[in-house]
């Protein structure tokens, strides 16, 4: 986020919510097994070129009281920023950040910091090296955030965490994602609208947001993600979690919302960055629908249980399946509202899950986004007939191609992965 931002936050919550840090309530904790002193939680940081607000991120996090609750249960935690093809000062920064943590925290004996720095960019590649590589292979619960958000609530990482380990029957805990423009007293139209949209949002059942959860570290360590995945992981994330790897029917209590838990985050307010983003979505989506509804559910059983090594094995064999699968499906798709179900009918579905007053609230807000969707999917459409899954937010001009970029995704087929 903008410096800016941050100085907005601090100067609405800064005060009741990021206080000092206070020793936690006794928690109930069942089905739970440590070692005194051993590594129980691993916290990764993603991040790319995040230098104007990687300090503040850091900093609302040693606020938790989840380092209390550790150290007086004698367990040891970890955080992991794991910084992604970072062109800024991302990575001196928040080793800065956590040295001075490490010198300051009252609980420092049993927390560990460093950083990572990946030369590859790209978050399924930091997510997948954070999971599979940098966390103690001990630890029991992976926490995973952006570096871009807030933790607003004291208590949000130790109630994410009692979620999972008081109910054996979830795989993952999430807060309650919330947008910076809501705590501005005079909202404008464009922030209205956007509040509306996460009401709606969040009124489908288990839902994940990216930006925060926590995993159960054996589950985790069972997905692998595809690198040319692209914008969707928490999707992908969430409906491999919900239905046990593809083998089971749909369970939405295998994701847990956490009480008392909040991250604040900027909100796309902006017409363009909205309309941006949701090209973004389309095209992560699209992608979501070609593994989870067909690819992956016609691997044999056994195949999707070890999902984990079944997809690591095909990116090694065969780096350009996805991208093959992409272009097909895009071939076959005679019109763009067609890219996958539901495309432009889920924000009324989701508006229906509301109250009735609650729904006729939020009518304009599903209104104009059924609009600036058919917009984007038209873009995301020809996007993908170009060749281009790949999507960067504006942080930086990035490091430029050291060689010409891969052939348009239309040339690419069974016969033919590699055109000229």
């Amino acid at each position: 986020m903008p410096t800016k931002v941050f100085a907005h936050f601090k100067a609405r919550i800064g005060g009741p919510t990021l206080g000092p840090i206070v020793e936690p309530e006794p928690t109930v904790r069942t089905g739970t097994r440590s070692v005194e002193g051993e590594t129980y939680v691993s916290i990764g940081i993603i991040a790319w070129n995040e230098e104007a607000g990687i300090a503040a991120t850091i900093e609302s996090l040693f606020r938790q009281s989840i380092f209390a609750d550790l150290s007086k249960r004698q367990l040891k935690c970890e955080v992991i920023c794991v910084a992604n093809g970072c062109t800024d000062r991302t990575p001196v920064i928040a080793a800065e950040s956590l040295k001075d943590q490490k010198q300051r925290h009252p609980f420092a004996d049993s927390i560990f910091g460093r950083v990572a720095n990946l030369v590859e960019r790209g978050k399924t590649n930091a997510w997948n090296q954070f999971v599979h590589s940098l966390s103690a292979k001990e630890a029991q619960f992976l926490f995973l955030m952006d570096a871009d958000i807030l933790i607003h609530k004291h208590d949000t990482l130790r109630n994410m965490l009692a979620c999972l380990e008081n109910d054996t029957r979830a795989s993952v805990s999430v807060d309650r994602p919330r947008k910076d423009v809501s705590f501005k007293r005079h909202k404008s139209v464009w922030d209205r609208l956007s509040l509306m949209a996460a009401e709606t949002t969040l009124s489908a059942t288990a839902q994940l947001c990216g930006q925060l959860y926590c995993i159960r570290a054996e589950v985790a360590r069972n997905i692998y993600l595809p690198k040319n995945l692209g914008s969707c992981e928490d999707g992908f994330i969430k409906n491999l979690v919900c239905t046990n790897f593809l083998s089971e029917p749909v369970a939405p209590e295998r994701i847990r919302v956490a009480e008392q838990a909040e991250h604040t985050f900027e909100a796309y307010t902006s017409p363009a960055a909205v309309f941006k983003n949701q090209k973004r979505q389309v095209i992560g989506q699209t992608i979501l629908h070609l593994l989870v509804d067909d690819y992956l559910k016609r691997l044999p059983a056994g195949a999707r249980l070890r999902l984990g090594e079944t997809i690591k094995e095909k990116e090694a064999a065969d780096p350009s399946w996805l991208k093959r699968l992409i272009a097909e499906h895009v071939e076959r798709t005679r019109f763009f509202w067609q890219l996958y179900p539901g495309l432009l009918s889920i924000r009324f579905k989701r508006l229906a899950g509301l109250k009735p007053l609650k729904r006729l609230i939020c009518f304009p807000a599903a209104a104009a986004g059924f609009f600036m969707t058919i917009g984007a999917c038209w873009r995301a459409y020809q996007t993908l007939k170009q060749g281009s899954i790949d999507y960067w937010p504006g942080k930086g001009p990035g490091p430029k191609p050291a060689e010409p970029g891969p052939a348009p995704l239309w040339k690419m087929t069974a016969a033919n992965p590699n055109p000229e």
